[in-house]
């Protein structure tokens, strides 16, 4: 099984859940994800997906002046994003059960 393909199913909550802990600017999510267990999230796919969730209204930025580099874009949770992790959520418990008890030997006989 490509690991790949299913990371592109779960970025979208994966972001939210490291921005839901604490805010942070793009590599900063990337790092945490793959601290997390993640080593194979691609930059690009964090900071597309960081876009995308701040223009579903997901997310909120602001920016963080530097003294050691250039100003770094902050991402924060708003409300909306809250729910949308909340719904995301149940509905992985509910498919992460159903996927064990199919691969659990005992469920197979």
């Amino acid at each position: 099984m490509d690991a790949t393909q299913l990371l592109k199913g779960v970025l979208d909550v994966a972001v939210l859940a490291v921005v839901e802990a604490e805010d942070g600017y793009g590599y900063d999510v990337v790092r945490r994800l793959r601290a997390a267990g993640l080593e194979d999230v691609g930059d690009a796919s964090v900071y597309g997906t960081l876009r995308r969730l701040y223009s579903a209204g997901a997310l909120t930025s602001y920016v963080v002046p530097s003294e050691e580099g250039p100003h770094r874009k902050y991402y924060g949770i708003t409300d909306h994003g809250r729910t949308m992790l909340g719904h995301q959520r149940k509905t992985w418990s509910e498919f992460a059960a159903t996927m064990t008890d199919l691969l659990t030997p005992e469920a197979a006989a």
